[in-house]
């Protein structure tokens, strides 16, 4: 008998974007409990071309066809955000099981609808908030669980977001345009702080600031310049249900000096992130600690065997972790991944900066 978890894909071309470069590997390794058997794009030919070429079993003419398939049983949406929504919602209305990229909606409004939607079909429905599970971040958990800080007396944080620059290209353009809901608050701010709530706990309490510093883009590949709504410096300071105190500054583009760096201060010791992007979700990730008797930070050794069993490349494992959750929910009827009511709670945080 086969019980994998039939999954059909709204947005998966074979040669670009994320879902071919982080869903499709990951969920090929998790082949014991998953099979995409669907697939539907924004044109009909290229669903017909993505099927054939990943030797995926069903082309669908539109989303619809695809969520209202009885050969589906997992609805992935890994489009842009404004289409986020109605796709999610004819899903969660067709009574699938759903997983969104992240962020779920294109604001909180957006978000809360289809959380409560989600509710109401009884379904699983989860969001893709990558750094939550990766092997840097449970481990840095498992030190705070241990002791290794004592009580955390704050966290600090600063990031470059890679996008939001000087310069940009075609295809990541509406990037740079508030109103498409996929900023550098939304992505790359939002997922790290997914990751950081991971570890730490909950924030309770936020408020900051967003500038644009660069209204004027340049479009590299077609040599045209775009207006930027979307803030490329963010600031805010927040408190977590803990009490310990946050604070971070996010910038765009990337800069010569800290692209990302964390820190974990407690009573009894220190932890130091350090990263090469403020992308959490699949920054590469080196820790850094030192206890209160120490003289200076020192390098953490993440043991190998954390990565056994797991895709080898850093993005794909990411995104594996999050599916090797949703398959115990859908299997098990247990609630480990990252949930829409989640991403109601980060949406929240992330708008209360926003109108600061």
């Amino acid at each position: 008998m086969n019980n994998k978890i039939r999954v059909g894909f709204i947005g998966l071309n074979f040669d670009s974007h994320w879902a071919f470069v982080a869903h499709y590997p990951a969920l090929k390794f998790l082949k014991d409990d998953f099979e995409i058997v669907g697939v539907a794009n924004s044109t009909y030919e290229s669903a017909k071309k993505s099927a054939e070429v990943l030797n995926i079993p069903f082309a669908f003419e539109t989303a619809n066809d695809l969520v209202n398939s009885d050969e589906i049983d997992l609805v992935v949406v890994t489009v842009k955000v404004p289409y986020h929504f109605e796709l999610v919602s004819a899903a969660l209305n067709a009574g699938k099981n759903v997983h969104c990229e992240w962020p779920l909606g294109n604001g909180l409004e957006e978000a809360i609808k289809l959380a409560q939607l989600a509710k109401q079909k009884g379904v699983v429905a989860t969001v893709g908030n990558q750094m939550r599970v990766s092997v840097e971040v449970n481990y840095i958990k498992q030190m705070l669980n241990k002791g290794f800080v004592g009580d955390v007396l704050s966290s600090t944080l600063v990031g470059d977001g890679g996008q939001w620059g000087a310069q940009t290209i075609k295809d990541l353009a509406y990037l740079s345009d508030k109103s498409k809901g996929a900023t550098m608050l939304t992505i790359p701010f939002g997922h790290t702080l997914a990751g950081i709530q991971e570890v730490i706990g909950n924030i309770t309490d936020i408020s900051g600031r967003l500038i644009t510093r660069r209204d004027k883009v340049l479009v590299a590949d077609t040599n045209e310049t775009i207006t930027q709504s979307a803030a490329d410096q963010i600031m805010a300071n927040g408190v977590f249900q803990n009490g310990a105190a946050f604070s971070a500054h996010y910038r765009g583009g990337l800069s010569k000096g800290t692209n990302f760096l964390w820190e974990i201060n407690g009573t009894n010791g220190d932890i130091q992130v350090r990263g090469d992007i403020g992308h959490g979700q699949f920054a590469n990730f080196e820790i850094y600690a030192a206890k209160s008797e120490d003289k200076e930070l020192k390098k953490v050794e993440i043991p190998k065997e954390l990565y056994q069993n797991k895709p080898e490349d850093l993005i794909p494992r990411n995104v594996a972790g999050i599916y090797a959750l949703i398959a115990s929910d859908i299997k098990n009827g247990t609630k480990t991944a990252p949930s829409f009511d989640d991403a109601v709670q980060l949406h929240k945080l992330l708008d209360s900066i926003a109108k600061n």
